[in-house]
């Protein structure tokens, strides 16, 4: 009979170990190595922008588009940091909300700002959004960005026009039946803020929720419908409406693409964001707090800083939109005079230049069952 040692024990113990749930362990870190899921707005879900990411890796890659960020976000705290790999939502979030609460985790400083150097030149590291409050980490990539306020059929509004009125236009009772609202709660809450000549990232009083709740009432009742961007686009090609809102780069982009030059984007000169008439929208991508994190999850991030690759992302199906990207000019080189004039590259600097970048309501909920119910008075 074999004398059994201490050494002997020792060592069949760790090879059972190894064979049980250490070696599960093993395998789903391996099998995480080829896997990458990512929840996000669309356009990072296309299969013109992973297909070949999901070729060069041999990877299974999956991605979810939502669209409302604090849906995703709760989706994270709900325990899917399990899950998700990367979540693409809009600025704030992850440097107000998602790092403090620890469902995102930093990027190496190092290997990612010098992607900021050629970024346009409002993005240079450190870029506020993708920084913690402290200034220490690096809390995700920039990449879409735009204006996004509303949109007229210029032959019907003009832009100097629409500009100069700007959110007034919804007030004005000779518009009543001849604009269109996008369903996007987040938005109109913002929108029907700036109507009422409230600036909405700030506490609010009762007085301004009443006006906010008249005001909803009142732009709710003279919408002429209530869609989605494409069916507004169609309704503004068709005649059926005039402008819309919410709208911007993002949703009248494609129709811009599709021949209808006369669908504009438009930012109000003026509004009461200390001044300023529209609000921009910057999304940041970042890395879950993923136990068992996917090694692509980086990968990715590099991948879609390459200049063709940051073409393919801003021309994805769905919505076409400017990026950051656009300051290398091996970039900005490969955009057509045709798609440049699809995103307004003409007016996208001083549209940004007006724009209060998108920010948190924190009275959000209160102002959404206000609007909500003014919604339901419709009918």
């Amino acid at each position: 009979m074999m004398k059994i040692s201490r050494r002997n024990m020792m060592q069949m113990m760790g090879a059972a170990a190894f064979s049980g749930p250490l070696a599960s362990a093993t395998r789903a870190f391996a099998a995480r190595e080829k896997e990458l899921n990512i929840l996000c707005w669309e356009g990072y879900n296309s299969a013109q922008v992973l297909d070949p990411f999901r070729s060069s890796q041999s990877a299974t890659v999956k991605a979810e588009s939502l669209t409302n960020d604090p849906t995703m976000i709760n989706r994270l705290r709900a325990g899917e940091t399990k899950i998700w790999d990367l979540i693409n939502v809009n600025n704030p979030w992850a440097r107000k909300v998602m790092a403090p609460a620890g469902l995102i985790k930093p990027l190496p400083r190092a290997e990612f700002e010098p992607f900021f150097d050629t970024m346009l030149p409002d993005f240079k590291a450190p870029y506020r959004w993708a920084m913690s409050d402290d200034g220490k980490d690096l809390l995700g990539m920039a990449q879409r960005f735009g204006p996004y306020s509303f949109v007229v059929n210029t032959d019907k509004v003009s832009k100097t026009t629409a500009e100069e009125q700007g959110w007034d236009l919804f007030n004005d009772v000779s518009l009543a039946g001849k604009y269109g609202i996008q369903e996007s709660d987040d938005w109109n809450v913002f929108n029907i803020f700036l109507i009422a000549g409230i600036n909405p990232f700030k506490e609010h009083t009762e007085e301004e929720f009443k006006a906010f709740s008249a005001t909803a009432e009142k732009v709710f009742k003279g919408a002429k419908m209530v869609g989605d961007m494409a069916s507004l686009n169609q309704a503004l090609v068709s005649g059926e409406i005039d402008l819309y809102m919410t709208g911007g780069t993002y949703s009248v982009s494609p129709a811009r693409a599709d021949g209808y030059p006369n669908l504009r984007a438009i930012t109000p000169l003026k509004g009461p964001i200390d001044g300023k008439g529209g609000i921009s929208w910057i999304e940041i991508t970042s890395t879950v707090n993923n136990p068992d994190l996917s090694p692509l999850a980086v990968e990715f991030l590099k991948y879609v800083q390459d200049p063709e690759v940051a073409h393919t992302v801003a021309f994805a199906e769905g919505t076409f939109n400017p990026v950051s990207q656009m300051g290398n000019p091996k970039c900005f080189e490969l955009f057509t005079k045709d798609e440049l004039d699809a995103i307004q590259w003409d007016s996208l600097e001083e549209d940004m230049a007006r724009s209060a970048e998108y920010d948190i309501v924190p009275d959000y909920d209160k102002a959404l069952e206000l609007m909500t119910a003014a919604k339901r008075l419709r009918g």
